[in-house]
């Protein structure tokens, strides 16, 4: 049932499959920065996963707008920022919960403690957008 404010674009199979591809274009993206830089620049996992949840969080708005939320209008600063906001907030989350899964297993594999932390965070984002980002 579509509740008061929603479209079929915000409801049903299209709108969760634009939120699986456009969480997986953020979490290729998330994943390929963090393993370049750790493996061909050298630096360490936390610094490389900062700067990579940071370029994944701005292809995961441009993809979640457009796919998820079927927003036509043009992108506005206004909403980059609650955007941002929103994702920095599930990011924190996600950075903790992949710091602390390194911390208490330190045989995991670092991307296996990136794919545990972005689900984990999945959750909270995907709250954040419905009902601040991209609310009707």
């Amino acid at each position: 049932m579509i509740e008061s404010g929603e479209t079929p674009a915000t409801t049903g199979w299209r709108h969760w499959a634009g939120f699986l591809v456009s969480g997986g274009a953020a979490f290729a993206t998330d994943v390929t920065i963090s393993k370049l830089l750790h493996d061909w620049v050298g630096w360490s996992w936390p610094v490389s996963r900062f700067l990579a949840i940071s370029l994944a969080m701005v292809v995961g708005w441009l993809a979640h707008r457009r796919l998820t939320f079927g927003v036509s209008a043009r992108p506005t600063v206004a909403e980059f920022a609650r955007y941002a906001g929103m994702a920095w907030v599930a990011a924190a989350l996600n950075y903790v919960v992949f710091l602390a899964l390194l911390w208490l297993l330190p045989w995991i594999e670092p991307a296996l403690a990136i794919a545990i932390s972005s689900g984990v965070a999945m959750a909270a984002s995907y709250i954040g957008m419905r009902l601040a980002v991209f609310r009707r």
